[in-house]
């Protein structure tokens, strides 16, 4: 900006207005002592000064201005009509000023003055910020460098305060510090410590160093006194400053004993798992010899079974129709056996399932329609009203999912509150996740089959102890069963679902009931 002072409004005007056409910012005072009050507030580049002006004149001014640490840059061109003469002209330069121009002015000169001490001003300006900036860098360089040196100072009490060994190494791959431990193992602080001749520890990080990534191994260090090699877990991580690795700190922690605990662990493990094997053998072909032993025993003790149930018969029809009191007590005796003879079955049925089998596509509408006719006489006399959904066909075992969907509809039908039909309801959907509570969708990989019913249910209390072999909820006079189904069920689906072939083709299932 510009200031122009005359105590003469009509000289300002013009000079003002040739400054503005060349895009000055131009600022005017009347009187000397205005002028003084305006550059304590603000800063000019260039103040044109009227030498001849009432109460204090330009020179008083320009000395005035002079004292002003805010003004050191400014600039002062003097204008006089009168003192002309070399004695004036010296004083101007002397006050202060550093250009004294006579009137009538010439515009161009003093334009050309204008903008020549303007940009000089600005210069200076650009200078000082320049050298304020290289004073702020200057010092906050300095700061760094203190605060490097308390970090590295830090780091080295921090290193030596270590239980393992510690060090730091330079950029360029040289040791800069050790701590006390590294003494143990090497007598040169600028060497590392031999290593076993198998061992290429210090080999392997100079090649991956360029890389600027962490370095992590297992090494075996020879100690000078017992000449030991003992196993260390090397590790050297980088410190980077602005992108740059400016020293790396690496540690070597002991790790002989966890080293041969582990290798003793080892040989442990193999050599139990040796036993297991040899266990897994004798175990598979003992389970083998008792499903042959199970289905042998259910084998012969159902048919004398089937004879006494004959015979029961025979002489119930035969020998006792009169006597309606023993025909009672030979009832009980025929529902007892055929009882122990569904008791052989449900045995025979659960010693099995342990026998792989192969599976294959398997149509469940087809499945559960053949299940429903042969339960078609229950279903007659309990008045049951069944549901059942389009079901999918999938890959799996046809003979134990039909023991599964048996086991799950005869107990629908069978644990029924008096005088209340059962209704019995069959769907399928596709699901997202391997989760009973899984969302619906259209597009999932999983498959899930309700089966629900209207019966008695069960408190929840025993909701792991109903899948638990022979044992029951309810006593046997109210409700008929071995208290076997649900176990079969359980066992029968764990069996199918932890051999089903993971294949991306097809649809995994759940069932729920």
């Amino acid at each position: 900006m510009i200031l122009l002072v005359d105590d003469r409004p009509e000289n300002i005007l013009p000079l003002k207005k040739i400054l503005e056409l060349h895009e000055f910012s131009v600022d005017t005072a009347v009187s000397g002592e205005e002028a003084l009050r305006k550059v304590l507030n603000q800063s000019y580049s260039v103040i044109i000064l009227d030498v001849q002006m009432p109460g204090m004149d330009g020179f008083e001014v320009a000395q005035a201005v002079a004292g002003y640490s805010k003004a050191k840059d400014t600039s002062i061109i003097f204008l006089s009509a009168v003192n002309k003469e070399k004695e004036f002209i010296a004083k101007g330069y002397t006050s202060g000023g550093m250009d004294y121009l006579t009137k009538p002015v010439d515009p161009d000169i003093l334009l050309l003055k204008v903008k020549t001490l303007n940009r000089l001003y600005e210069q200076q300006q650009e200078l000082r910020a320049i050298q304020s900036s290289l004073l702020t860098e200057i010092e906050v360089r300095k700061q760094a460098q203190e605060e490097l040196a308390e970090r590295m100072q830090e780091l080295r009490s921090t290193l030596e305060s270590l239980p393992q060994m510690a060090f730091t190494v330079t950029g360029e791959g040289q040791i800069e510090f050790v701590n006390e431990h590294w003494f143990h193992y090497s007598s040169d602080s600028g060497t590392f410590p031999e290593t076993h001749p198998d061992d290429v520890a210090w080999e392997a990080w100079n090649q991956q160093r360029n890389t600027g990534v962490e370095f992590t191994c297992e090494v075996r260090l020879k100690e000078l006194q017992s000449e030991e090699c003992r196993y260390h877990l090397l590790r050297i991580t980088p410190i980077k400053r602005q992108g740059i690795i400016v020293r790396w700190v690496g540690t070597l922690t002991d790790i002989h004993q966890q080293k041969l605990a582990a290798e003793l662990l080892e040989q442990k493990v193999e050599s139990r798992t040796k036993e297991l094997l040899i266990k897994n053998v004798e175990l598979e072909r003992t389970n083998h010899e008792l499903q042959q032993f199970a289905w042998v025993v259910s084998h012969d003790l159902k048919e004398p079974l089937r004879k006494i149930q004959i015979f029961n018969d025979v002489i119930k029809e035969k020998y006792l129709k009169e006597n309606q009191e023993a025909v009672a007590y030979l009832e009980r005796s025929i529902h007892s056996s055929a009882r122990m003879s569904r008791l052989i079955n449900d045995v025979l049925e659960y010693s099995q399932l342990s026998v792989s089998a192969a599976f294959q596509p398997t149509n469940l509408n087809t499945l559960i329609q053949e299940l429903l006719n042969d339960f078609e006489e229950i279903i007659r006399s309990k008045q049951a009203t069944l549901f059942i959904e389009e079901l999918p066909v999938i890959d799996t075992i046809p003979s134990r999912i039909r023991q599964v969907f048996q086991n799950l509809i005869s107990n629908a039908l069978k644990f029924t509150a008096a005088g209340k039909p059962p209704v019995i309801q069959i769907r399928a959907e596709r699901i997202e996740e391997k989760s009973v509570e899984s969302k619906v969708s259209s597009s999932g990989d999983y498959c899930r089959i309700v089966v629900e019913d209207n019966g008695i249910g069960f408190d929840e209390k025993f909701l792991q102890r109903i899948f638990i072999i022979f044992q029951r909820l309810n006593d046997q006079s109210s409700y008929e069963g071995t208290g076997i189904g649900l176990a079969i069920a359980k066992k029968t689906w764990t069996n199918i679902t932890d051999l089903f072939p993971r294949k991306a083709d097809q649809t995994k299932v759940l069932v729920s009931f």
